[in-house]
Formats: C-alpha cells, sequence, structure tokens
C-alpha cells in the first residue's frame, strides 16, 4: 500500500510539474498551426502546447535572447540554418514543414488585381511585411522590383504578413502582400503572384529542445494528417529537403 501510495504521489508531482510545449511560430502560419493543435490535443488530452507568434526575424532574436521556445517554425529556411550553425536549434532536427504561396489581397470583391494594374499605380497604398524581418515581405519587395512598381505608389509596411494583412482588412491599404494561407477563404479579390517573381518561400522549422513532448509534437508536424491540413491552407508541403 505504501508503495502505491509513493507511486501515486510521484505520478502526480510529474503531472503538477509538467512544463507545456512552448512554439514560437511565424505569423503566417499562425492559423494552420491553431488547427494542428486543436487536433493534437484532441487526440493527446495530456498535452499543452503554448504559441507565440510573431515575425521570423524577431523570434529569432528572442531565441538568441534566452526566450524559452522548445520549437521554432519559421517563414524562412535562413533562421533555422543560422541558429543550427549557433547551437541553438538542434541541427539535426531541422527540416522544411511548409512552402509558402504569396498573393496579393483585398477584402473587397471584384477588383482587379495583377501586374499591370502595380505597374500604373492603380492600387495604392499597398500594405507588405517588413522585409528585414519578415520573408514574405522580402517575397513582396522582389516582385515589387520585377514589376517595377513606381517608388510613387506608397507602401504601408508591417513587422509581419499579420500586420499587412490589416492593414488591407481594416482598409488602412489597398490591398496587402499575405500569404495565401490568411486568405484562402477570406474572400475578397486576390492575384496569386507567380513564383517566377520572387524566391521560394520554404518555411522550416527545428527543436530547442529534445524533451519527449516536444519531440512527439514536432513529429506530428510532418505526419500525414498534418500534412494534409497543411495543404488544406493554402501551402506547398513535400519536396526533397522536406524529411
Amino acid at each position: 500500500m505504501k508503495f502505491l501510495v509513493a507511486t501515486l504521489l510521484a505520478m502526480l508531482a510529474t503531472f503538477a510539474t509538467a512544463e507545456p510545449v512552448q512554439v514560437a511560430v511565424a505569423a503566417n502560419f499562425a492559423s494552420p498551426l491553431k488547427q494542428l493543435v486543436a487536433h493534437y490535443e484532441k487526440h493527446q488530452p495530456d498535452a499543452d502546447i503554448q504559441l507565440t507568434i510573431g515575425s521570423t526575424g524577431k523570434l529569432a532574436v528572442q531565441i538568441r535572447q534566452g526566450a524559452p521556445y522548445d520549437i521554432f517554425l519559421a517563414a524562412d529556411d535562413r533562421r533555422p540554418a543560422e541558429l543550427a550553425r549557433e547551437g541553438l536549434l538542434q541541427a539535426d532536427s531541422v527540416r522544411t514543414y511548409a512552402r509558402g504561396i504569396l498573393v496579393l489581397w483585398t477584402p473587397k470583391p471584384g477588383v482587379p488585381l495583377g501586374p499591370e494594374v502595380l505597374r500604373e499605380g492603380l492600387i495604392q497604398p499597398l500594405a507588405l511585411a517588413n522585409a528585414r524581418t519578415a520573408p514574405y515581405g522580402q517575397a513582396a519587395e522582389s516582385v515589387l522590383a520585377a514589376l517595377s512598381v513606381p517608388d510613387a505608389v506608397p507602401r504601408v509596411r508591417g513587422e509581419n504578413v499579420g500586420q499587412s494583412y490589416h492593414f488591407a482588412h481594416s482598409g488602412a491599404a489597398a490591398a496587402a502582400f499575405v500569404a495565401l494561407s490568411q486568405v484562402i477563404n477570406a474572400g475578397g479579390s486576390q492575384w496569386r503572384v507567380p513564383d517566377t517573381l520572387y524566391s521560394p518561400i520554404v518555411q522550416q522549422g527545428g527543436r530547442l529542445s529534445d524533451r519527449e513532448d516536444v519531440v512527439a509534437f514536432f513529429d506530428f508536424l510532418f505526419s500525414e494528417t498534418a500534412r494534409d491540413l497543411i495543404m488544406q491552407n493554402g501551402y506547398r508541403v513535400g519536396g526533397a529537403d522536406a524529411e
């Protein structure tokens, strides 16, 4: 009996001190990740996944400053590689979980969007994420340069694509460069930017911890169930470096 009581107390102490899995996620992937977390926690009732959402650059800075994250899901492949070289991400854990698709979007239906409209400056102001901290912002800048969009067209820059979306949704911008995943079911008008106009948005993630619950959730993100949901949310998956 004493052994049984001691065992139960030890189990209760373990549950009481269990730490949540802390995930730092790029803003474009926040909505799909919330769906993935809901699915995972439904089938793993003891799981506790907590999210911190921000721009890839800002999250990488926080990791370097010692933020207690367990998993980093970036919107590029550069920051995970850098953090792995610095010994902050476990190098053998870095993998591609999604490939982003850039779109120009406005909440107003029936608005023509495309290269000619941009070249002629007919849609303004334009919202986009900060290219220094957000890969989708860098992709948007590449599109504007490739199409020779006039410098006179006002640009409204947000810290991440979440803010870029907000600018268009609130009317502060006529249209915004965002991730397809953000507006796949949002209505309005959109132009899916040809991927020849910007470098591939290869979104990689990695682990900072090898705790069992961290490894389990990270591995789930690469399961068939997760990949199907990620594709339904407007991303590509797979490819040679996806494993």
